[in-house]
């Protein structure tokens, strides 16, 4: 059986000529060409085994070598080997080049010359530490140091010049208020609230102006803008501002009675319920009654905060309740009378409450014991003052007290009758003026007041054993209000009397925070995104369409101003009984309601007479209500006929009618 030419031209895989001639290129109707994956994956496992053969070997070299050379080294003088060190360690180093991988045990195995031992002619060894067991090659020259040695210099001259761990080298300002005193509000903006959460993420700064600025130190750019501001407690100032243990919701206290809780973007969560002002036991009451001092969270359960006021009492609160507080603490003085606590806060624990009072006493209780204080120190500032400030240690043994009689304590909890150290000299006009421990627990920092025109403000650092004065930055001319170091930070936010926020930091020492924003240069604006809408210009289109342009409408209210009917105001409603010939609105009196339809009245009632008449007729033709009654008994009327007026010039005086 003979095949066509088509048919002969498919079996063999090559062009058929028709196509070819119709579609006007040669070539057409090739078929594809196949591949044997089988036969591909086949080839490349081969290659794979005899690389790994290969490498094998390698390494089974290696250790042969490797054997040799230890015997051989075991048996050569030590002092032999010491001169031939330069040659071994390179003969060493160029192996380790090529070998592309090895085990744990042969990384652990000397490669270097051997190492003396004790009973050498040298003598004995007197260096026997793990470090001399790992040292591969020769003996370092005299008198060479290492890096890690360095390092190890200067933490030692860190630990030894305590200044040099204070994070001050570069500051940046953020700007909380205009100006000292705001004229519009007539309020001061002085920053008296510094928050930052656990993290260092976020800042949050309060003032005397009522508001709340939330800074994203990861979000903001070199320009340093707040990214929300709000006022949580309408007209009431800030006094403190703290984030939860967590993070994830910020407790306000504010000059009302009344604390509030925010959440991380400034919602509100809880608003804590006002007590009765009228119940003398403050014990039966459900909230406080008067203005609150401060408050602050809880260190270790993140549902409950603590705050004081000046109804005598400190509270504590759970954010799943805002109907009632928790417990109730009531400071008393040596009397047994009621004392207003000026500051509060929790121990590192979570188990003691402290609370300074007006009368200068310090008193702490068992967070679940609420009658009788466990320990307490009635002289521990002037009575009279406000104790603005208390706060503990990281190890939770020593108390820190900032008094309004200009001065910073240090006290042992556990021996409260006497401070530790006391330092002097330090003025505070605020009631929230604070202190704060460094990290490591050796330094203490506060800061000063100063009136308007009289220096500049400090941030002091002293020592915490001794309390004797380390450092000192001068911020702002300026009081320093507020004083907060973040321990994962490494960085120092103030808070100054002059609506400024600052932030201490050190490139090198300090993590994050600040350091995220500096680096971010300012972001222009750019001119198309302050056009509010987008307009097609069509130049050589129609007049009827082309679209209207904004104008400014300046020059038409200035028309408008000129036009006697547009500007003039409207009259406003006549209230009372009327003025300037306007009568007021009817019906509040009987006067006014009489004027009012007596000036409606249009009737002409001239001739009563006339008036009369002119119902005649219609009572005639249809009596309702008197002349049916007298339809029998009435007489016909008779009325005079109307005579025409005589001309009366003529008549005597006594003649004429009298009007």
């Amino acid at each position: 059986m003979e095949l066509t030419g088509e048919e002969d031209a498919e079996m063999r895989g090559g062009p058929d000529p028709e196509i070819a001639a119709t579609m006007g290129f040669s070539g057409f109707g090739k078929k594809a060409r196949t591949f044997d994956l089988e036969a591909m994956f086949e080839q490349t496992r081969r290659t794979a085994v005899e690389r790994s053969r290969k490498v094998l070997e390698a390494r089974e070299r290696e250790k042969e070598e490797q054997a040799e050379k230890d015997l051989r080294s075991s048996c050569i003088n030590p002092s032999a080997s010491a001169s031939n060190a330069t040659g071994t360690g390179t003969t060493s180093t160029q192996r380790r080049k090529v070998r592309s991988e090895s085990e744990n045990s042969s990384d652990e195995e000397l490669t270097g010359p051997s190492k003396q031992s004790p009973t050498s002619a040298q003598g004995p060894v007197e260096d026997t530490d793990d470090e001399d067991d790992d040292f591969i090659g020769p003996p370092l020259p005299p008198g060479f140091k290492d890096s890690d040695d360095d390092n190890d210099d200067d933490t030692e001259e860190e630990d030894n010049n305590p200044v040099k761990k204070i994070p001050d080298s570069h500051e940046i300002t953020l700007q909380h208020g205009t100006k000292a005193v705001d004229m519009k509000k007539n309020t001061q903006s002085e920053v008296s609230a510094l928050g930052l959460d656990p993290s260092g993420a976020r800042l949050i700064t309060g003032g005397y102006d009522y508001d709340v600025k939330f800074w994203d130190f990861a979000g903001m750019d070199a320009s340093l803008q707040a990214f929300r501001s709000l006022q949580p407690c309408e007209c009431h100032q800030i006094r403190s501002l703290q984030y939860s243990s967590t993070g994830d919701v910020i407790l306000v206290v504010s000059g009302n009675s009344q604390a509030k809780v925010l959440d991380r973007d400034g919602f509100p969560v809880m608003e804590c319920i006002k007590g009765d002002q009228y119940i003398v036991d403050m014990t039966n009451t459900k909230g406080h009654t008067a203005m609150l001092n401060s408050g602050c969270w809880h260190p270790k359960i993140k549902e409950e905060f603590l705050t004081c006021s000046n109804d005598g009492t400190v509270r504590t609160w759970d954010i799943n309740n805002e109907k009632k507080h928790k417990t109730v603490f009531k400071p008393r003085s040596s009397q047994g009378k009621r004392v207003i606590p000026t500051s509060c806060t929790y121990s590192r624990d979570g188990k003691l409450i402290a609370a300074g009072c007006q009368d200068g006493s310090i008193q702490i209780w068992d967070r679940n014991m609420t009658v009788h204080t466990k320990f307490h120190c009635r002289q521990a500032h002037a009575p009279g003052t406000d104790t603005s400030c208390l706060t503990f240690s990281y190890d939770g043994v020593v108390l820190a007290s900032r008094g309004g009689d200009n001065t910073l304590k240090l006290w042992d909890i556990r021996q409260l009758k006497k401070p530790l150290n006391s330092a002097e000299g330090l003025p505070s006009f605020f009631p929230m003026t604070d202190c704060c421990f460094s990290p490591d627990d050796k330094i203490l920092v506060t800061g000063t007041s100063v009136k308007r025109g009289g220096g500049s403000g400090k941030l002091c650092f002293f020592y915490r054993e001794s309390l004797q004065k380390l450092y000192e930055i001068e911020v702002t001319d300026a009081s320093v209000v507020r004083s907060l170091w973040h321990p994962k930070l490494n960085q120092i936010m103030v808070g100054t009397g002059n609506g400024l926020a600052k932030v201490y930091y050190d490139p090198v020492k300090s993590q994050r925070g600040a350091k995220l924003c500096v680096v971010k240069t300012k972001r222009k604006e750019r001119p198309a995104e302050t056009l509010t809408q987008d307009y097609i210009i069509t130049p050589h289109a129609l007049p009827m369409f082309r679209e209207p342009r904004q104008r400014s409408t300046r020059k038409q209210l200035e028309k408008d101003r000129l036009d006697p009917v547009k500007s003039h105001k409207p009259e406003p409603p006549v209230a009372g009984p009327g003025r300037g010939g306007r009568v007021g609105t009817h019906g509040g009196t009987l006067s006014s309601y009489i004027v009012k339809n007596i000036a409606l009245d249009k009737t002409d009632d001239s001739n009563p007479r006339e008036a009369i008449l002119r119902h005649a007729k219609e009572a005639e033709e249809n009596p309702y209500w008197i002349s049916p009654a007298y339809a029998k008994t009435q007489p016909k009327a008779v009325f005079a006929e109307v005579e025409p007026e005589d001309d009366e010039t003529d008549k005597p005086e006594w003649k004429k009618r009298k009007i």
